[in-house]
């Protein structure tokens, strides 16, 4: 597990809200608005993205962007050491 706080949301509520943007059309982006890039894991301590995922996003596809939502609660699982690596 990496060594960042606790992300903004449980993976329990990140699941709840990537579930209703993967029926959302246009599809929302996750940003929280707390733009930090965490070192260690490589993504943003608000919307768990990568630095490439959040770059890319106003130019990705709907199924990209659903694809990025879809692994986010696995992502806060992790962090939360309630899941192996993603």
């Amino acid at each position: 597990m990496a060594d960042m706080p606790a992300p903004v949301t449980s993976a329990a509520e990140m699941a709840a809200q990537a579930d209703a943007a993967l029926q959302a059309a246009p599809v929302p982006s996750p940003c929280r608005n707390v733009c930090r890039m965490d070192a260690a894991s490589g993504y943003c301590e608000g919307c768990l993205r990568t630095i490439e995922e959040i770059a890319g996003w106003s130019s990705a596809s709907d199924e990209d962007k659903r694809r990025i939502w879809a692994q986010l609660p696995q992502r806060a699982a992790w962090l939360a050491g309630e899941e192996a690596s993603p």
